[in-house]
This record gives C-alpha cells, structure tokens and sequence, in this order.
C-alpha cells in the first residue's frame, strides 16, 4: 500500500477498492485498511478488544496491525463533537454475486436479472444489510452514494467484477434508504450520479434518487384470476380494453391524483360495471416528466411513486383481478430520455444507446434508442419485461412504438441512417430482440403482448416458429384513421369515402387486430371523440353511438380510451380529470349506457368474439350502398348457426322498407338499435308491431340471398338481429 493508492482511494478513482481496504495479511499479522473521512479517530473492535488505528493520511485513512486476521470486527468511530458510533466494515465481506451469474449477464441469457442486478436485503456473513450491483464496464469506479454516507463518493467505493458489473455489500443498511450510483469514467473526465437501473421503488419526482425496497412481501389474493388465466386462449375470447392514464382519471378537488390503493376501490368496479374485460394503463413506470404519460421512463423497475409504495400497485392490480378485471400496461422498450441520472450516457459512453446518433436517437422525441444488438441490454429489457409479468402479475404488455424499432430510417431523411448488413432499412437486430421477448412473454401462463406498430410490417401478430414477430395482437391503426376521418365528414358527403367504411376487410384477418380509439387521437388539437362528429349536438352523440356499435360488430377486439364513453367534450388532459360532472345531462349518461350495454352484448353473443382472425367470422350482405351511406354485415360464431346480422344507417335520414338479405330463413329480432331512447336516441324501430317476436324473412331475393328482411333503419344509428327460433 503506498501514498498513491491511499490518495486514489480518497479521490474515488481506485478501481480496485477491496485490494486496499479490508483485512490483508502483513507479514505473520494483519493489516486491517479503513477510510473514513468523517471520524476523528478509530477503534478495531474484535472479541471485546478495542485496538486504535493509525491515520496514515490526512484524508481520513485510518490502518490498525493486529496479530492475526479476525473472523469477524467492527469499528468504533469518534467524532469531532464527541460523540462515538460503531459499524462493520463493509470491506470484510467476500462477493455475493455467482460467477455464473455474472457469466450469464455477460451472455445477455440472464432473464430473471432482476434478482441479481440493482438494491436487495440480504444477509452476508450473519449481518444484515444491503447488496448493490450495477453494470458500468467502461467506469474506473462506481460507488454507493446516499444519506448513509452524506451522499460522497469516496466512502463506498464498489468491488469490479467480470463484464463491468460492480458490486459491494453494505451493513446494517435497511429498507427505504434513498441511494445512487456515482460513476466515474474512464473517458472524457466522465462523472455523474445516475439512478439504479434496477431499483425497484424511487423517489417521487422531481427528487430522483433510487429506493431500497423488499417486493417480495406482499400476499396476493388472486390464485383464481392467474389459474383460469393460464388456460384462456385470448384470441377467441372477448377482449374489451378500458385505456386509462392513473393521474387524469378520476381526481380530487385541486386537480390531485388519487393514490394506487383509493383507485383500486374505484377503478375495477367501475370497469366491471361498464362491462370492460381488461384495463390498459398508460405507461406507469417511474418517469421524471408527467408531461410525457411515463413514454419517457427512467425507472424501468419501478411503478411510479406518485401514487404510492410498489406494494400499493400490486394492490390495485390484486383488485382487478378480483373483480374480474386483466390489467394490460404500456411498455416502452423503444426508446429512453436524456435526463443526466438516467441511462444515457450511462458509463460515459453509449452504453445502453447505439454511440451511431444515426442508430441511437429519435430527435422528434428528444431521446434515445435502445441498442438491441447488445447482449446486456436485450437482457436488460427481456428481464424487464417478464418482471412484470412475474412480480406484479399483470396479464399483458402493449409494446409501444414498435414500427420506430423495426425500421431503421424510421422518421429519418436520406443521409440520416444506415442501412442492414443486406442493404435494406429493417432493424435486424430490433426484430430478433422483439421474438426472443414474445418467446419469452408467452411462457408466462396466460400473459398477452399486443404491439402499437403503424406499418404493413409483416406477420406481426403471427408465431416467431411461422416467421412473425409474435405478438398475441396487434392495434389496428389503419382502421382507426379510415374510420375517425370518415365520421368527421358531414353525412351528406360520405357516399363520396364509402371505401373508408369498406378497406379494412381487405386485411382484417391478415394479423389479430385490436381496433383501438386510444389517448393518441384526442390529444394535440385532435379533438375528443365526440368533438370530431359534425352537426348539432343529437347528431354527435348519435354519431358516437353508430361509430362505437360499428366498432364492436367489426372483427377484431376493442380498445377505448376514458372519457369517450360518456361523450367528454374537451380533448384529454392529463393535468385534468376526466370531466364525470357531465353525467348530470342525460345525453352524456345515455351515451355511458349505452357503452356498458355493447360491452355486455359483446361478452355475451360468441359471434361478435369468437371469430375475429379469420374470414369464417364476417361475411358481407351488402357494402355497395354508397348512396345512402348503409352497410350490412354477418358475423359469426365457431357455431355456424349463430350468427348476427348487422346493418348500419351513417346518414341522418330514416331508411323506411329497406330489404336487406338474410343468412337463413327464420324471424330476426332486434337485439341493440343505437337510435333507443334509452341511449339517446330518437326512438325509431325497426318494425314495432313484430320488433318483440322478431322481424319475419321473406323468400324473397335480395343481395345474393334468397330470403330477406324489410325493416326501417334509424337515423345515424347500427341495428343488431339475431335469428330466434
């Protein structure tokens, strides 16, 4: 030990902390090395017996001789002011990390890195205290900063392991101690203080440090939900997804979000009331800015603590599940913010971002690409995603910004990037990172990945063995568009955009489509859904109600962001709550009726779920009627037989006598008519003296069908029938 390295270790910029502090034999005897720059003197306490160590440096270090190397020691520090305290030695402790470990880390296959990597109680040597790992392979040192050591760096310095992981094991150090990583690179005079990108809990922002936290103890109730969820095959089952952003929909007085326990109390109910199958939250891992819905995560681990302990948020989705409810999260593996105590720039180099700004940088979002041909870092979001799925047992992630990662001149201008090793614009490595995670993801009994991808990209939603990318479902963002901009046009323009109505059965079962009316379209002057129908204010909510009762008879499942199903007019906010006042008005509560009724007849008729990926469940009566702006569609069940007939009127104009074909021959009775009064409707029937028992079908041919049925279409309005017996 020389002057030199007692000055590297006082300046933080050793590297190799455990070859100098701790026990090491001197001669026939020990050298016990500590440094500790806030006492004024320093006892070796072993067996009872207090031995004074020597300050051989100004800075604070402190050395003692004993006679032979101590199985166990403490030191007894004093201070400037008197007063004396005792600690272990951090530096006594061998390493905790497995060898194997470590080698799978560096081979990218260690998918449960959670357990391994970030903050953990453990227990070394009988004493009790916290183990910290942290990968930083281009750091000359990395220490454990925090209120415990007065946020300094040169106190605990880490131990290097293989493949740039650093580690260290620090006594008597309990839950909730607030800590970050200060590393020091190798490159450039790099230093910062970075958060734990394994933390599992964080401080509320805008404090950014990371959060001892033990998840392991809460005791969850539902083994029912998660055992009937693992024998579910989602594709044939009705899926109806309420998308919510916690902080926005319901608040109290003064614009305050509730907390994760007080939405559990109202959330579920209410989506089970309304009829919902699933609740998808917009993403709700720790993110410094609120502005940006938690797209931009710093805390991949860690729920938001804004509205509480990770404990809290294993209760909300306990909740959910034990009201019947799956609860489906926003995930975000495209891409990450610049924030200086987050992943950027992480080690002083690109670390967890390509260093290429052509491969590594969204400049529209102001953030970075993730490097998926990196080992560590696919491991890093892979491990991430199944930490989800296994610790707070949500039922399934929606991906999102896929297309920006499977393209490589996504959003970018000739010049502005690189093509693949075979010339082409696909992110090679970005593809066979999003199989490995499906692969993965779908071992977890029952758990679905739904992918926000804009593009005709292949095979999405089909098995990785078949070639696909092989997420369970897929939104379908072309239907949403044809659709949005065709209820915007006034009615006696839409005969001219009827194909608006008809393109997306062109490729309706080319990939499991969710049709979505998510956050992204009533935002940034969008206007809220009911603000985008044209004509006065019957018309609006009778255009929200043709457009949602079309929604749920089209194939595929169904995704609605809050607020629309009781006609918010004002575009989403998220300083703001949803605006629930409104339901004191009978349109806004006729409407919200009206949405629990399609979600009811959707879980209940298997023809308007059971085949919604292949053509055997849809089949045209008639899509030709441009000029009355009507259409008219089957759908049916694995059950041949059970079918319903759908007929759409999207003018405002009564349709009196209008023959439709039928299937088969038989009485159809009307089982939902949009334009009811009891949705807000004007009331007009198909056929009110027969509408009860049914409307009879005629041998009469009509559309390609040799039996028929003539009834009156409603004004702006879907009618549903089912044959009856």
């Amino acid at each position: 030990m020389t002057v030199a390295e007692m000055e590297a270790i006082a300046g933080a910029y050793h590297g190799d902390p455990f070859g100098i502090l701790g026990p090491h034999r001197s001669g026939k005897g020990c050298e016990i090395r500590a440094f500790l720059p806030h006492a004024s003197a320093v006892e070796v306490l072993v067996g009872g017996v207090a031995t004074p160590m020597v300050r051989k440096h100004e800075s604070g270090f402190f050395v003692a001789a004993l006679a032979a190397v101590p199985g166990d020691y403490r030191f007894r520090l004093t201070f400037g002011d008197g007063t004396a305290a005792e600690c272990d030695d951090p530096y006594r402790f061998p390493t905790l990390l497995s060898d194997f470990e470590i080698h799978l880390h560096a081979e990218g296959t260690h998918y449960e890195a959670y357990n391994a990597m970030g903050a953990h109680l453990a227990e070394c040597l009988g004493v009790p205290g916290v183990r910290f790992a942290v990968w930083a392979p281009n750091a000359e040192g990395v220490s454990v900063i925090g209120d415990y050591n007065s946020w300094d760096e040169r106190r605990h310095p880490m131990r290097r392991r293989d493949s740039g992981i650093w580690e260290l094991f620090i006594p008597n150090l309990g839950e909730g101690a607030a800590y970050k990583y200060h590393v020091r690179s190798r490159y450039l005079g790099y230093r910062q203080q970075k958060a734990d990108p394994y933390a599992f809990h964080c401080e509320t922002p805008p404090a950014s440090a990371s959060l001892v936290r033990d998840i392991s103890k809460y005791e969850w109730n539902d083994g029912e939900w998660m055992s009937a969820r693992a024998s579910k095959n989602w594709l044939k089952e009705p899926v109806s997804i309420y998308e919510v952003h916690l902080a926005s929909w319901l608040q109290r007085p003064g614009n305050h979000a509730l907390s994760y326990r007080e939405l559990a109390d109202s959330l579920p109910a209410y989506a089970r009331r309304m009829g919902y199958t699933h609740i998808e939250l917009l993403p709700m891992m720790e993110h410094p800015f609120s502005g940006s819905w938690g797209y931009q995560v710093i805390g991949y681990f860690a729920p938001t603590s804004r509205f509480g302990t990770p404990e809290d948020f294993m209760y909300f989705v306990d909740r959910c599940h034990r009201e019947g409810i799956g609860v489906l999260v926003d995930w975000v593996p495209a891409h990450f913010p610049k924030d200086a105590h987050g992943l950027a720039y992480f080690d002083g180099t690109a670390l967890y971002e390509h260093e290429d700004p052509r491969k590594g940088e969204h400049r529209d979002w102001g953030t970075l690409v993730f490097n998926y041909g990196r080992s560590e870092v696919r491991e890093f979001l892979i491990s991430n995603a199944l930490f989800w799925l296994k610790k707070y047992h949500i039922d399934g992630l929606r991906v999102d910004a896929v297309a920006s990662m499977l393209y490589l001149d996504y959003s970018r201008n000739p010049g502005e990037w690189t093509p693949n090793q075979y010339g082409g614009n696909e992110n090679l490595e970005a593809i066979d990172f999003l199989r490995k995670f499906n692969e993965l993801a779908h071992c977890e009994g029952g758990a679905i990945t739904v992918a926000e991808e804009s593009t005709a990209f292949p095979a999405v939603s089909r098995p990785v063995y078949a070639g696909g990318l092989g997420f369970t479902m897929k939104w379908n963002m072309g239907w949403m568009h044809d659709m949005l901009s065709y209820f915007a046009l006034d009615p006696v323009h839409r005969k001219y955009h009827h194909q608006n109505l008809t393109f997306s059965l062109l490729y309706a079962f080319h990939e499991n489509y969710v049709l979505p009316v998510s956050h992204d379209e009533v935002v940034h002057l969008k206007g809220s859904l009911i603000g985008k129908m044209p004509g006065d204010e019957w018309q609006k909510f009778a255009g929200v109600r043709a457009f949602l009762a079309y929604m749920y008879g089209h194939p595929g499942k169904k995704l609605l962001f809050m607020g629309s199903e009781i006609g918010q007019h004002e575009e989403w906010n998220h300083d703001f709550g949803v605006r629930w006042d409104l339901l004191e008005f009978a349109p806004h509560y006729k409407l919200q009726a009206l949405a629990a009724e399609l979600n009811r007849l959707y879980r209940a008729e298997p023809a308007m779920h059971q085949v919604d990926f292949h053509y055997l469940g849809f089949e045209w009566i008639d899509f030709h009627d441009m000029q009355a702006s009507v259409i008219s569609f089957v759908r049916r069940a694995e059950d041949r037989n059970d079918f319903l007939l759908v007929c759409c009127n999207f003018t405002p104009v009564t349709r009196e006598d209008y023959s439709v074909g039928v299937p088969a021959e038989g009485r159809y009775r009307e089982i939902l008519n949009t334009d009811d009064l009891r949705w807000g409707g004007s009331g007009v029937v198909v056929n009110e003296a027969v509408n009860a028992a049914g409307v009879p079908s005629r041998p009469v041919n009509c559309n390609g069908r040799d039996h028929s049925i003539q009834v009156t279409l409603p004004p702006l309005a879907v009618a549903v029938f089912k044959r009856v017996p």
